[in-house]
């Protein structure tokens, strides 16, 4: 549980500090996909859903936005989810790439749907580019990250 924490007080640290906002859709993009997508590979599916949802949740409420902290909580806990279900049953490159396609459209089409409900569809729709980019974004640090990640922890002295 104190790696979860560490994780999610780490992902909701950078995640604030870097945020770009969105006008279009009263919303912000971030880096918690990197926070979400690693702990979903090293953690499995319990530590993606908690460290998803805890994240997702915390940055919307410190940085202002407590009307998306619900929709944050379970899109980002399942998104999280999902990879870390997807890679510990497939643990090859086909489920890395099944898990990071499945959970970055439920996070897209999850929030253009949220997007839509808050704010009309419209929005929704100005929502998807925004969530397509931090997702590929997400994506694009994670690997490398975790494949460094992995061989230092395959080093003796972390055994």
């Amino acid at each position: 549980m104190t790696k979860l924490a560490m994780m999610v007080a780490l992902t909701v640290t950078l995640s604030l500090m870097f945020i770009i906002p969105i006008p279009a859709t009263k919303g912000f993009v971030t880096l918690c996909e990197v926070g979400i997508y690693a702990s979903a590979l090293f953690f499995g599916p319990t530590g993606g859903l908690l460290v998803g949802a805890m994240s997702g949740g915390l940055i919307d409420l410190i940085s202002g936005y407590p009307e998306w902290a619900i929709f944050s909580i379970v899109i980002h806990g399942f998104q999280g989810f999902l990879l870390g279900y997807l890679y510990n049953k497939f643990p090859n490159k086909k489920g890395l790439l099944l898990g990071f396609t499945l959970a970055s459209l439920f996070m897209i089409i999850g929030y253009a749907l949220a997007t839509a409900l808050l704010f009309g569809w419209p929005a929704g729709i100005a929502s998807l580019p925004s969530n397509a980019v931090q997702n590929i974004f997400g994506i694009a640090v994670t690997v490398p990250l975790y494949q460094a990640l992995q061989k230092v922890l395959r080093h003796p002295q972390y055994k």
